[in-house]
């Protein structure tokens, strides 16, 4: 079984209840299909267990099938120097058919970023090293495709695309 070689630390993205009793952790591809329809899913989970649960995206970008997702992890991490990753990322999946750097920088317009600051922090030294430590956290931990999820630290590999097989991992976990 694979394990989250990683632990969940202040570097993560976190929402939800910040002491919850299940901890579920997404290794994601912003351009990936299978993440976007996972999105949904995921936010509909933490209404639904917004007390108990606790979730943590970590990227991992497929840069050889999905050309724009390092860019688009670059462009959230930006946002989140101007306290916006979330917004950001919401934005990106909504609209992950059309990724693309004028696309992005239309987000953090929309989202009412400093652009210039944004231009920046997108493609700075610390940025691109975020996504890649979270890239390589994936790879110690056994990720080789997205979405991987991890639950209270081991691989959910019941997961098979609906909102019933992370309901009942996260209860099970409960």
């Amino acid at each position: 079984m694979s394990k989250l070689r990683i632990p969940v630390n202040d570097l993560d993205h976190r929402t939800g209840d910040q002491t919850g009793k299940v901890i579920l952790v997404e290794y994601g591809d912003y351009q990936c299909p299978h993440c976007g329809i996972a999105h949904p899913l995921i936010q509909r989970l933490l209404k639904q267990f917004n007390h108990d649960l606790l979730f943590v995206f970590r990227n991992f970008p497929l840069q050889e099938v999905h050309p724009q997702a390092m860019i688009a992890a670059q462009a959230a991490e930006a946002a989140n120097f101007q306290n916006k990753f979330w917004e950001m990322h919401d934005i990106i999946f909504e609209h992950q058919d059309s990724l693309s750097g004028k696309s992005l920088l239309q987000d953090a317009k929309m989202l009412h970023l400093s652009v210039d600051r944004f231009s920046i922090d997108w493609s700075s030294k610390e940025v691109i090293s975020k996504v890649e430590t979270d890239f390589e956290g994936g790879i110690r931990s056994g990720v080789n495709g997205t979405p991987a999820f991890f639950v209270n630290g081991n691989i959910l590999r019941s997961y098979d695309a609906t909102f019933e097989s992370l309901a009942h991992a996260v209860k099970s976990a409960g």
